[in-house]
């Protein structure tokens, strides 16, 4: 092959490749209901959010390990009133809740800086 197409076409693969880091694509919270409205529409919902928001904050403190901020929102989320059942996928940066009453949400972390103690 020449020399002349080579070269372009290297450049073409290499501009080409994707950046794997998916944190930015799957939280990112634009278009959604903000928090803070979705979190008045009821008490399962202001819970979802406060775990939402405690996955954010420990995602903050380690970003490195989703795993280890996972299960910190995992015990939050275990110690409130209304929820029967809590999954992670912290490679897909989200948990799977199930409350009492059998409603089940999925969320992801939410970087507000708010507490949700």
């Amino acid at each position: 092959m020449p020399r002349k197409f080579v070269v372009p076409l290297a450049l073409a693969a290499l501009v080409s490749c994707r950046n794997y880091d998916l944190q930015a694509r799957l939280t990112d919270q634009r278009g959604l209901i903000p928090p803070d409205q979705f979190a008045r529409y009821g008490r399962e919902q202001a819970e979802e959010m406060a775990v939402a928001r405690e996955f954010g904050a420990a995602l903050k403190r380690s970003s490195a390990d989703t795993a280890a901020a996972a299960n910190q929102a995992i015990a939050y989320a275990r110690r409130l009133p209304d929820m029967a059942d809590v999954r992670a996928d912290p490679d897909g940066y989200r948990l799977t809740l199930r409350f009492k009453s059998g409603w089940r949400s999925m969320v992801t972390p939410i970087e507000d800086g708010k507490q949700s103690h």
